[in-house]
């Protein structure tokens, strides 16, 4: 695994800040009822993955990286099913939904976690 100097270097960094933006874009025209609600809600989880992966790259130790790339999937999962609830209400289209890749980060943040693992289990060895 490469030496990362800080979360700049990690293109799934980069990959969830696309999402976050895309995910302010896609709200920006949710009826105003959902302020305070699915809109609020989905943009705080697209904040949540790249902070997450931003603070525990920072972090001294591998174990303490991997606790905040977990808490990225948990908020990437959260995005998920508030795009789902959001397609089921009419806000958003299957157009809008294609826009947004959920799937790419997750296969992204699974193959960091497994490389982290990895390295883990090479240390203890």
């Amino acid at each position: 695994m490469k030496t990362i100097k800080t979360h700049h270097d990690l293109d799934v960094w980069k990959a969830s800040m696309d999402l976050t933006i895309d995910l302010y874009r896609l709200t920006e025209n949710f009826p105003d009822q959902e302020k305070f609600g699915l809109t609020s809600q989905l943009r705080r989880a697209g904040d949540s993955i790249c902070s997450n992966i931003a603070e525990g790259s920072a972090r001294n130790q591998s174990k303490e990286f991997l606790q905040f790339l977990y808490i990225s999937l948990g908020s990437l999962s959260e995005i998920e099913t508030q795009l789902e609830i959001s397609a089921r209400l009419g806000y958003l289209s299957s157009a809008d939904l294609e826009k947004i890749s959920p799937d790419r980060i997750r296969r992204m943040l699974a193959g960091l976690i497994i490389a982290i693992k990895s390295k883990i289990s090479s240390q203890l060895s």
